[in-house]
């Protein structure tokens, strides 16, 4: 994992300075949640996505022997973030105004202090935001008791990508989220990928479900100022799931038997209706 992971896509994150990360999640029509009753939230995870836990800084000595030491490094610069916060506030704007900071200050007494500094910081250019500050662990706790309370979530790298795979969960299937490397300034490409995981044991099965991917294009789609055509190709996967105005589709993931072939079929064709 390690090797796949730092020979692709965090050197294209990092060199590429894509700083964002987007994950949003909410329950998809047709498809069952593990969450008791008939929830529904809507929330966005904004990631850290260049620096902090997955910087790659140290190293291991004596490796092999009983006296073996290995040691990672977490790094936090002011600018890093500065920067994400500072767009989680913006997406806050245009939503509820609720904001939730994911910080584990109590046990990590330097990089989450500073994180929680520069939260406060920057929260009283947007008064208009109410900010609550979270621990990991108590937040991860709301996502499945009160998840109606939370809207927008700000974390570092590895905090948030712990809580986009809880919010997966939650949606029913780690098929389904997808997620958007931006790099605001618009100075280089940005990446959308169905993250949260390749599945190299169904490859080449035609099982997997390509909510995730359809997904991603819709958010990429939006990204270059296609609304319309993302608002349409995300309304259109929702209404196969959910089955409105024909036979529902779902993959075998989520308690189905479509292929992903078939789901992706019935998308396609009810857009060229």
């Amino acid at each position: 994992d390690d090797v796949s992971l730092r020979g692709l896509l965090i050197p294209i994150r990092q060199k590429w300075d894509l700083y964002i990360n987007l994950r949003p999640g909410y329950p998809v029509p047709g498809i069952p949640t593990p969450l008791r009753g008939d929830p529904q939230f809507d929330i966005l995870v904004v990631r850290e996505n260049s620096e902090g836990e997955y910087s790659g800084a140290g190293g291991r000595l004596k490796a092999g022997t009983a006296d073996e030491v290995a040691l990672q490094t977490t790094i936090f610069t002011r600018k890093g973030v500065e920067r994400v916060v500072r767009y989680a506030f913006e997406l806050a704007m245009g939503r509820k105004k609720i904001l939730a900071s994911a910080t584990k200050s109590n046990a990590m007494q330097y990089v989450f202090v500073m994180w929680d500094e520069v939260v406060d910081e920057v929260a009283k250019d947007y008064p208009e935001v109410k900010v609550t500050r979270y621990h990991c662990d108590a937040l991860a706790a709301r996502f499945i008791c009160q998840p109606k309370s939370i809207d927008v979530v700000v974390g570092s790298n590895l905090l948030t990508d712990i809580l986009t795979d809880l919010l997966g969960g939650m949606q029913g299937s780690m098929g389904i989220p997808a997620s958007a490397n931006i790099d605001p300034t618009g100075k280089r490409p940005s990446l959308f990928e169905p993250v949260h995981g390749s599945a190299p044991d169904i490859a080449d099965a035609n099982v997997a479900n390509p909510i995730a991917t359809l997904w991603c294009v819709a958010m990429m789609l939006d990204h270059i100022d296609q609304g319309e055509a993302a608002l349409l190709l995300e309304k259109t996967f929702c209404d196969v799931a959910g089955g409105r105005g024909r036979p529902q589709l779902l993959t075998r993931d989520c308690g189905g038997t479509t292929s992903t072939s078939g789901f992706c079929d019935a998308v396609i064709n009810d857009i060229l209706k």
